[in-house]
């Protein structure tokens, strides 16, 4: 056998078994079970993160902050939500302290992280608080959680890296279905391969991670404290593979469940395609397919669908535009409440086995990581829904600066979950606990 100093400057890539694993850019290589739901004694909780671009039309969004409590007025851009204005707060004064870059959109939301938090990284990030959730709810459900997504280009504010608003423990982005076809598809597919063919792959897939296992241990006695740290990072992505491998294991040959809705017509955008992927979430929850859910829905497929010419980027810098801009960014506004108000009519109206609703049991956060334009205090934030047991029917007002992580930790709380903190929390929100 060559070497180990030879064999490093030959290997970029482990290949094992007949397949190619690529290794993280090393400075030491030359480089600086679904199931219907069934009855149960207490229905399980639930996590859904609805997540919109380029913030809101603020003048018209937010109630007024001196009007808080039970009895506010209901702003005109959230007038949609009037039937649902008990079992909706709004909190405001929410903010992620160390995002500073209005163009990372919804990178930050469900994180917190800092963007230079890790010395010698140009971008930095941590694990989203639905992939916290999802280790917790997700265990008996064939999908641990669904990241979904719209497709659209960078974030909904035009610029940065990754689609997703979920991010793994590596700080990766976390992806899946793009429309409501592909989340249609992803849930409800019949399995048509045979289940020895599919139990040999998973053997063939295991083999494969684990030579890369072996061989990225051997390779590592030969790095340096830098090149280690991303080779541990390397090699927690394999074991996030062994762990999914498992669940597939755990579910071959479980019958998925009959979709309570017809599969999706292909080409759909903007309000149509919301409206659809809202209903995919509602039949996720209802067949019990996963727990912990995310969608980072469209906005400029939304304004053209509404007519509008008004460019998203611009539309979010509204003030002292033109009144067309103005009325583009009502015109979004309204229409996402509207939207998310059948929502909340889908998930009061589906019954659980034991004759509660899915909205009992489930807790529901709409908003964003941007205020308007590159302003990133006072984040857009809804929370509705019965599972976490916080406070509903209120305009909650919390001291300026306030960690949104802090609403995050108690929502994880609320839902059950075993966490002592999250992000940049100080402690749980206690203005939105019952």
């Amino acid at each position: 056998m060559k070497p180990l100093t030879t064999r490093m400057a030959r290997r970029h890539a482990i290949q094992t078994a007949g397949a190619i694993i690529a290794l993280p850019a090393l400075d030491s290589l030359g480089f600086r079970r679904c199931v219907a739901a069934t009855a149960a004694t207490t229905p399980a909780k639930r996590l859904v993160f609805l997540g919109f671009g380029w913030g809101v039309t603020e003048d018209e969004w937010y109630p007024k902050s001196t009007d808080a409590g039970s009895g506010y007025t209901l702003p005109p851009l959230l007038e949609p939500l009037a039937a649902h204005k008990a079992d909706v707060s709004v909190v405001q004064g929410l903010w992620n302290r160390y995002t500073g870059n209005g163009h990372y959109g919804s990178t930050f939301w469900l994180t917190g992280a800092n963007e230079y938090g890790e010395p010698g990284k140009s971008f930095f990030n941590s694990i989203s608080v639905d992939q916290v959730a999802a280790r917790a709810l997700g265990t008996d459900t064939r999908f641990e959680s669904l990241s979904l997504d719209c497709g659209e280009a960078a974030n909904g504010s035009g610029h940065g890296p990754g689609l997703s608003l979920s991010w793994d423990s590596r700080g990766k982005p976390v992806g899946g279905p793009r429309n409501p076809v592909e989340a249609f598809h992803r849930l409800f597919a019949k399995e048509t391969t045979p289940i020895e063919q599919q139990q040999a792959m998973l053997r063939q897939r295991r083999s494969i991670l684990d030579n890369a296992l072996e061989n990225a241990r051997d390779l590592g006695r030969a790095l340096g404290t830098t090149d280690r740290d991303k080779l541990d990072e390397y090699l927690q992505g394999i074991r996030d593979l062994e762990i999914r491998l498992s669940r597939d294991e755990k579910w071959i040959g479980a019958t998925r469940p009959e979709p309570p809705l017809d599969e999706p017509k292909p080409g759909l955008a903007g309000r149509e395609e919301i409206a659809l992927m809202y209903d995919v979430i509602v039949a996720a929850l209802q067949t019990d397919s996963t727990r912990v859910l995310t969608y980072r829905q469209p906005v400029t497929t939304l304004l053209t669908s509404l007519g509008l010419k008004t460019e998203a980027h611009t539309m979010s810098h509204y003030h002292g535009r033109p009144g067309d801009v103005v009325e583009s960014s009502r015109q979004r506004d309204l229409t996402q409440s509207t939207l998310l108000a059948g929502l909340l009519d889908r998930l009061k109206a589906t019954k659980e086995p034991d004759g509660s609703t899915l909205f009992d049991h489930t807790t529901l956060v709409y908003g964003s990581n941007i205020r308007t334009g590159h302003s990133l205090d006072n984040c857009p934030t809804l929370i509705a829904g019965r599972g976490a047991g916080v406070k509903l029917g209120e305009n909650i007002v919390v001291p300026k600066g306030t960690p949104l992580c802090n609403a995050w930790l108690t929502l994880l709380q609320g839902s059950g979950v075993a966490a002592e903190s999250f992000g940049d929390s100080t402690g749980p929100l206690s203005a939105i606990i019952t």
